[in-house]
């Protein structure tokens, strides 16, 4: 197992407790305690958790810290795959969308291909990477065409900065697919990246339908920079529901097998 995917199943653990063992993580991953005590150092040294004697605890809401790519790609990837697939049944053949950087978003990749005559404006490199590989792969299959924003690149590997910034706003897309590292019914939709901030309101305010991706554990995390209040959004594709304060402001879907058409706002 790369250190990369240790370090994820120990953030997922602690996503579901609030402190975790060097010797469980040690016996459940089947390395020595010393490799997990480097991971343990690793995540403290970049702000995602405490290191306690004897294991580590949860840092809180993070709300200033930006995850690597690498680092949340395997963490709840089961979620992640179940919202793509309710995500690009809200596609039609032909329809320009906008998708933003983050793991969440990563996982509409092999999906998107599935839909005839697509165009993805992106901000994400490694989205635009595997949608490259994949039409290389297929060449006279229904790949998407893709625009991909230029910018400075975040630890979450999107392109942001005023160069992606201005791109995202000359560009109009039919629906927007957006990640958050946070979604609260009173913050509204936030992210730990000043300038991601900035790009993200731009996708926001450049499409026809905002539909927000976000696995359980973004929800109620408040993070330092808002995108767009969540009465923004046209529907929010998870993996569990949420409170009664979130269903009041925006539509939620769990169900991969749900009604592909958004609701009108009234």
């Amino acid at each position: 197992m790369l250190a990369a995917e240790r370090q994820a199943a120990i953030l997922d653990r602690l996503d579901r407790q609030s402190a975790v063992r060097v010797s469980d993580l040690a016996l459940n991953l089947r390395v020595s305690e010393m490799t997990v005590r480097r991971d343990i150092d690793s995540l403290e040294a970049r702000g995602a958790l405490v290191r306690v004697h004897g294991g580590a605890v949860r840092s809180g809401s993070l709300s200033s810290v930006e995850p690597g790519f690498e680092a949340n790609r395997t963490r709840s990837s089961e979620a992640k795959q179940r919202i793509a697939q309710t995500a690009v049944s809200l596609l039609a053949p032909g329809m320009t969308v906008s998708v933003t950087g983050g793991t969440t978003t990563y996982a509409l990749a092999p999906l998107l291909s599935t839909v005839p005559g697509l165009t993805v404006i992106t901000n994400s490199m490694p989205l635009a990477n595997e949608l490259h590989r994949l039409h290389a792969a297929a060449p006279h299959g229904s790949a998407p065409e893709v625009l991909l924003a230029g910018g400075q690149l975040t630890p979450s590997q999107a392109l942001v900065g005023p160069l992606a910034t201005r791109t995202i706003s000359s560009l109009r897309a039919d629906l927007c697919f957006m990640g958050a590292h946070g979604v609260d019914a009173a913050a509204g939709i936030t992210t730990p990246n000043l300038a991601e901030a900035e790009t993200n309101t731009a996708f926001a305010g450049n499409c026809g339908r905002l539909v927000l991706l976000a696995d359980a554990t973004k929800i109620g995390v408040v993070s330092l920079a808002r995108v767009a209040p969540l009465d923004a959004a046209a529907a929010l594709v998870t993996d569990r529901s949420p409170g009664a304060e979130y269903s009041a402001l925006t539509r939620i879907l769990t169900d991969p097998v749900s009604d592909p058409h958004l609701e009108e706002r009234p």
